[in-house]
């Protein structure tokens, strides 16, 4: 039998696309909610998974309790007008938070929704990691900087230096140490006792997501549209790679957010169209991933993940077409 070269593009092409979508696919959530009809800027899930902050692109922030989708406070900075949200976090209590505009944050109290502190940022706030107590935060600015402040009495406590803008910060439970990743294609692991810089891993592309383990052994970065790596904190060296370049078609994956789970022994990973995964942290194994819900099938980066949580036998996922997914 003869194959004629455009027959053999064709069967080419659809191998391709098989490719392609036994790449993405994935359970379905088990249940959605909707928290915001016409999506959402940013988000974040509380460490144990009781909340959710979300930054509303049509009403602003507010505060929610997953389990039954309750809006229970309206996180705004300025009365009688809604905020364009870049970053919110909680502390690794959950009894603050903070939100982050462009170039304010607020320090906010999450028992009753009151805001405790309001500030304005050195320069353009591309991210924020907020400290036990939330005594202190840490902001990757636009100006090539990552600033510890404190939150609650103002001041500078470190001014972390980089060589590009720093879109990725996280800080350890114990608020000693931090990680950021940056714009320079490298992700950094700070002493946050004495400003000092201990390690850096480098990646091909600039570094858009970080986190740390609670255990505070292991990090996780990952590059844009490019590997992502779970390295040792006390050594720097590299741990586990979760995508290579290395298959028929080279996967080319921009994550979005990370959260180990509280015993350091799993990750729970969310990329720009909507897949999450979960990994074993020791052998770098996925064991489950999931579609997250869109709007418009059709559209696959419909549903960047924002925030992500381990719950009693459950996951959660915030996106940014405004739903929360409950993935079983």
């Amino acid at each position: 039998m003869t194959l004629s070269k455009s027959t053999g593009r064709l069967s080419f092409g659809l191998a391709l696309a098989l490719v392609l979508a036994g790449c993405s696919q994935g359970d379905k959530p088990s249940d959605q909610a909707e928290y915001a009809v016409q999506g959402l800027y940013s988000a974040d899930i509380s460490e144990d998974s009781r909340f959710g902050i979300v930054g509303s692109i049509q009403h602003g922030g507010s505060l929610w309790k997953l389990q039954d989708d309750e809006r229970l406070f309206n996180w705004n900075h300025a009365e009688g007008a809604y905020s364009n949200l870049v970053a919110a976090d909680f502390s690794p209590e959950g009894d603050y938070a903070i939100t982050a505009g462009q170039q304010d944050m607020v320090l906010w109290q999450v028992s009753d929704g009151q805001p405790v502190w309001f500030w304005n940022a050195p320069s353009g706030i591309l991210d924020a990691a907020l400290a036990p107590d939330g005594n202190f935060a840490l902001l990757g600015l636009d100006n090539h900087t990552a600033v510890y402040f404190d939150i609650k009495n103002g001041g500078l406590r470190h001014t972390l230096t980089h060589q590009g803008r720093v879109r990725a910060v996280d800080v350890s439970q114990d608020g000693d140490w931090a990680l950021t990743g940056a714009d320079d294609n490298i992700a950094r692991f700070w002493d946050l006792q004495s400003g000092d810089l201990v390690h850096q891993v480098q990646h091909e592309n600039g570094v858009n997501t970080v986190a740390l383990s609670p255990s505070g052994a292991f990090a996780f970065s990952a590059g844009q549209l490019e590997k992502a790596l779970i390295w040792r904190t006390g050594s720097g060296e590299l741990h586990q790679t979760l995508t290579t370049d290395e298959s028929f078609v080279a996967q080319r994956i921009s994550y979005t957010a990370a959260r180990f789970s509280p015993n350091s022994d799993q990750l729970l990973t969310g990329t720009s169209s909507g897949l999450v995964q979960l990994w074993d942290v020791s052998e770098g194994a996925e064991l489950r991933r999931w579609e997250l819900f869109k709007r418009d099938p059709f559209r696959p980066t419909s549903a960047t993940v924002y925030g992500l949580g381990f719950g009693n036998g459950v996951y959660y996922a915030i996106a940014s077409n405004g739903f929360v997914n409950v993935l079983r």
